[in-house]
């Protein structure tokens, strides 16, 4: 019997008016040029297994590469959160014990706050979880607080299992494959240092996003997203 391989893949839904109308909402505000008054920001998470050594690893040496033993003690976990305005070439890595509503929206107010002038409107774009919502500022800090973030957001959600329209699920895959992949972490500090380290050397160097599809794509690519339109 011949061993077939299997590829995991998204696969968008058939006929699904939802899922197109959010869709090219995003794609729509991709398309748009730099407005400085206006910025576009994408925001990812993920979870973070810390692991402690339990066990010095061994250096590299001219003869072999580093040695780590395969055992480890589990320190818990924590989340990564990632910010990138695309136009702009920026990203910001934040990291917190939790994924709940409330890490979410202090880490959001705090990308508006310190990066941002008071006032200045950001359209987000985030997943649609029960985590990422207007709610959550309330949760985190008192009324007044709270409502100024919230005017100064307007949200733009990616389609449900659509999440590979948010840039910023790609800039946390680049982190994950580039400083995250392969290495343990044995407490939240280190992780904190070494993302903010990997932020800061990627907005040296990289330049913005340039994200291909358009609108016009979709209605040809994914045609069996839009629903069938009976005359």
């Amino acid at each position: 019997m011949t061993n077939r391989k299997i590829e995991y893949w998204v696969i968008p839904p058939d006929a699904d008016a939802e899922f197109a109308a959010q869709m090219e909402a995003v794609l729509e505000l991709y398309a748009r040029p730099y407005d400085p008054s206006r910025p576009v920001l994408c925001m990812d998470e993920q979870p973070v297994q810390l692991q402690r050594e339990t066990r010095i690893p061994r250096p590299a040496t001219p003869q072999h590469g580093k040695r780590v033993d395969y055992e480890y003690e589990r320190a818990g976990t924590a989340c990564v959160f990632m910010f990138t305005e695309p136009l702009a070439g920026w990203r910001d890595v934040q990291v917190r014990p939790q994924r709940t509503k409330v890490d979410w929206a202090i880490a959001v107010a705090r990308v508006l706050e310190e990066r941002y002038t008071e006032g200045q409107v950001v359209q987000l774009v985030c997943d649609n979880l029960n985590t990422h919502t207007k709610g959550a500022f309330y949760e985190a800090f008192e009324p007044e607080r709270a409502r100024q973030l919230v005017r100064r957001i307007e949200f733009c959600y990616t389609p449900k299992h659509g999440s590979w329209l948010n840039i910023a699920e790609n800039e946390l895959s680049a982190l994950t494959r580039q400083c995250i992949e392969g290495r343990r972490f044995g407490n939240i500090e280190t992780l904190q240092a070494e993302t903010a380290a990997w932020s800061r050397d990627v907005n040296t160097i990289q330049r913005g996003v340039d994200w291909q599809m358009k609108v016009d794509d979709a209605r040809c690519k994914l045609a069996s997203v839009y629903p069938k339109i009976k005359s």
